[in-house]
């Protein structure tokens, strides 16, 4: 029950629910650094140890089945899932809840991936359990490999099971009585109708009320739960790139211009000319390109599409054997030789997919047969033979396309190897106009070549506009000594003088990878928060593209939001308390006529506020003060009410209850189904909070 309770003091945000297939995790850099020992600890959850050898026995299983996830995001997605299976775990333990082999098979039937495998479904189209479980025997000996990891697997689908269970235990908490179905009904039936006088906040300027760090720190201290915060760091940094410099893009383009004509070079005691790009034979192409080229050589056939953006039609239109450039691309200078073309290399072609059951990415609702399919297939390419002005509209109206059905079916500059393999072969091996039906395992296609194109075979020397040596070391030297006078001079000073901006960034959390404008640089967050690192601390760090200098403005530890950060949320709040009090200085009085003479602010009526939607007209939701009404007798006049956004004085005039029904049945129902829900998301969220945690996995 006291899980319960805190978890109806959450308000409904989403978690994250333990996936049973994904069960292969990646450690972050921290670990990977050696910062850990085989026999340390990344944390702990309620003095539970989580051991880094676990961690890294994850990393294996995960780096083998997902790459490209980062080391950063891999590690919180490990730490997340980690301190969920531990603090579930317990709860599963106290609650004695143990599942079988029936709930695993279950845990498998709900994904989609294996519940609508027409393998193992039966002749009514359902998920048969015998169909599958068989599968499973025989997995052992026909596959072992993947039996092993279904066995590895087992685990986590257990701890899913259990989680269902343990969630549908909770849910099964949430009860609705029939006074919360009446006090529901009451609060959007019953209805208010008041005067009231309104001064808003925003007849006070935002500039005369000042608001200080410390009122800010003493407001969160007073609400310390609601602006709880990780550990948190605050830098500043500069970027000083390397890059070319004007002399070193005007020595590159020369040097790619050297390349483009024929010239003499003295050789063996006599000149000899060498043939430049534009004029060698096309067979020595190739060898000339991929022996001066940053980029080697492509001997493929490209479409327009696919030639440089910006110069696409000059490329193209080259005859055979002309050049085009220089010219710049994503960092490059280029210079391109036509040396081919060709017609066909792409194609316009229109379909129509008839899918059935049972076909690839068939959509639930397709029931018809493959037989069906083909012969309803053949009837529309009847009618598109009789009359092809009809594809379009055909399409719509029967493709099970939705990538081109509402678009005529067309799919424009197909190239070869996009689409499968018989629907390729047909539109680059049939005439424009050609129409046929085509079976692939999607269905069958009903398909037209609308058109074909051209394509090039381009030889292209590119040169990377890249700084030179002697910039790289005026570059080094630069950020060098901008280091060395920001640990002495004031950092704002020293970039002033270095000519370069200054990026402030309140707030980095322990488990983040990016920083705002650098995009991923865990190694600066490391260093920020080293044990090592002190406020006022700075520190070059080479990235990509220059280098990075970073001061350590200030290190939070208190548990409470970073003041920079808190100010936005909480200055306004201190600023309205400050203004309620100047505006109630102004309204003086015991009747609303006395108040309105002093204060300037006219008399208003809102009739007919429900509690539910709180909503006074021309201002907003203000709960407090309609609160307030239904609160007041008849005729009876409030004191000074500070709301939401401003500052009110009531009369109340009527208090009309909705007629009391015979039962409430359709409120509970709603009442209970949204506690229900709301308490699913809460789960989590409320067993952390009431958890000891110790996360180590920057400090370590």
């Amino acid at each position: 029950m006291a899980v319960l309770s805190k978890i109806r003091e959450r308000s409904l945000i989403l978690i994250l629910v333990i996936g049973f297939c994904l069960f292969a995790f990646v450690i972050g850099d921290v670990i990977k650094s050696g910062g850990f020992g085989v026999t340390r600890n990344i944390g702990s959850v309620n003095g539970t140890d989580i051991p880094v050898q676990e961690f890294l026995e994850k990393v294996n299983d995960l780096e083998s089945r997902q790459p490209g996830i980062s080391p950063t995001q891999a590690s919180n997605a490990v730490w997340s899932q980690e301190v969920d299976r531990i603090l579930f775990g317990e709860r599963f333990e106290q609650a004695g809840l143990r599942v079988g082999k029936e709930h695993v098979i279950n845990m498998y039937a709900q994904n989609p991936q294996v519940a609508q495998n027409p393998q193992f479904l039966n002749a009514a189209g359902q998920f048969d359990k015998a169909k599958f479980n068989e599968f499973l025997v025989n997995m052992k000996t026909t596959n072992p490999q993947m039996w092993e990891s279904m066995e590895r697997n087992t685990p986590v689908v257990e701890a899913s099971a259990m989680r269902q269970i343990y969630t549908a235990m909770v849910k099964s908490g949430y009860v609705a009585t029939n006074n919360d179905a009446k006090a529901r009904y009451e609060a959007e039936n019953n209805k208010v109708t008041f005067d009231y006088v309104y001064v808003p906040f925003s007849t006070i300027n935002d500039d005369e009320i000042t608001v200080s760090d410390d009122e800010i720190v003493a407001y969160m201290k007073k609400n310390e739960k609601k602006y709880k915060s990780q550990p948190t760091r605050s830098i500043e940094y500069v970027k000083i790139e390397d890059k070319a410099s004007a002399e070193d893009e005007l020595e590159i383009r020369e040097r790619i211009n050297s390349l483009i004509n024929s010239r003499v070079e003295y050789r063996d005691g006599k000149n000899d000319t060498l043939p430049g790009f534009k004029d060698m034979k096309l067979e020595e192409v190739p060898d000339f390109v991929n022996s001066n080229s940053d980029i080697k050589y492509d001997s493929t056939y490209v479409v327009k599409k696919n030639l440089p953006k910006d110069h696409a039609d000059d490329i193209f239109d080259l005859a055979k054997g002309e050049v085009f450039g220089p010219y710049v691309e994503n960092g490059y200078y280029k210079v391109t030789r036509m040396l081919d073309k060709k017609d066909g290399g792409s194609v316009k072609a229109s379909h129509i997919l008839i899918a059935y059951k049972g076909a690839m990415r068939a959509a639930p609702t397709v029931e018809i047969t493959k037989e069906e399919a083909k012969a309803k297939a053949d009837d529309l390419l009847k009618q598109i033979n009789a009359d092809a002005s009809k594809f379009g509209v055909l399409a719509a109206q029967n493709s099970d396309d939705p990538g081109s059905k509402n678009n005529g079916g067309t799919y424009d500059n197909v190239t070869p190897g996009q689409m499968v393999p018989a629907f390729d072969e047909f539109i680059f091996n049939s005439p424009v106009g050609k129409t046929a039906v085509v079976e692939t395992d999607f269905g069958y296609h009903v398909i037209k070549v609308d058109a074909k194109y051209e394509a090039v075979r381009i030889a292209t020397i590119a040169l990377e506009i890249r700084p030179s040596d002697k910039t790289g070391d005026q570059t080094y030297a630069k950020a060098s000594q901008f280091e060395l006078d920001a640990t002495e001079k004031p950092f704002e000073e020293v970039a002033k003088a270095a000519d370069v901006n200054v990026v402030d960034v309140a707030k980095l959390l322990p488990s983040d990878e990016s920083i705002q404008g650098l995009g991923a640089q865990r190694s600066i967050v490391l260093w920020a928060f080293s044990k090592d690192s002190e406020a006022g601390a700075v520190k070059r760090f080479d990235v990509s593209d220059g280098y990075v200098i970073a001061k350590l403005k200030d290190v939070n530890e208190s548990g409470l939001m970073p003041v920079e950060e808190a100010r936005l949320a909480v200055a306004p709040i201190i600023r309205n308390e400050k203004k309620a009090e100047k505006i109630k200085e102004k309204m003086t009085g015991d009747t609303l006529d006395a108040v309105s003479q002093a204060s300037g602010a006219k008399v208003a009526t809102a009739e007919n506020v429900t509690l539910g939607s709180a909503m006074v007209p021309t201002v907003g939701v203000e709960p407090k003060v309609v609160g307030s009404a239904f609160a007041l007798e008849a005729g009876k006049t409030s004191g000074l009410i500070v709301g939401k956004s401003g500052v009110f004085k009531i009369t109340t005039k009527t208090v009309e209850k909705a007629a009391e029904l015979p039962n409430y049945n359709s409120y509970l129902a709603r009442v209970e189904k949204q506690e229900k829900t709301a308490a699913v998301s809460r789960i989590s969220i409320a067993l952390k909070e009431n958890a000891d945690i110790e996360d180590n996995r920057v400090k370590m």
